[in-house]
């Protein structure tokens, strides 16, 4: 599991032991606003995403690499 996805867990964790989140957010050292941002996801029933966690051509694109079509590249082996 990610960094990301066990401060999610955690979170939910807290809250559901009856903590505010204020509370929540300074004994994990998150901000405020991220802990609104999942207690207001898993409210609404949307899932934690992880998709883009540990996509390469993602990660290379936002570290400013680009991606094959970025370069003109189209041919892929079938």
């Amino acid at each position: 599991m990610s960094k990301v996805a066990d401060l999610h867990a955690k979170i939910l964790e807290l809250s559901d032991e009856g903590l505010k989140p204020v509370s929540i957010s300074g004994v994990l050292g998150v901000t405020l606003e991220m802990v609104y941002d999942v207690l207001e996801a898993e409210e609404i029933g949307e899932p934690y995403d992880d998709s883009m966690d540990g996509d390469f051509d993602s990660a290379m694109a936002s570290a400013g690499l680009g991606t094959d079509e970025d370069y003109g590249v189209y041919d892929y082996d079938e």
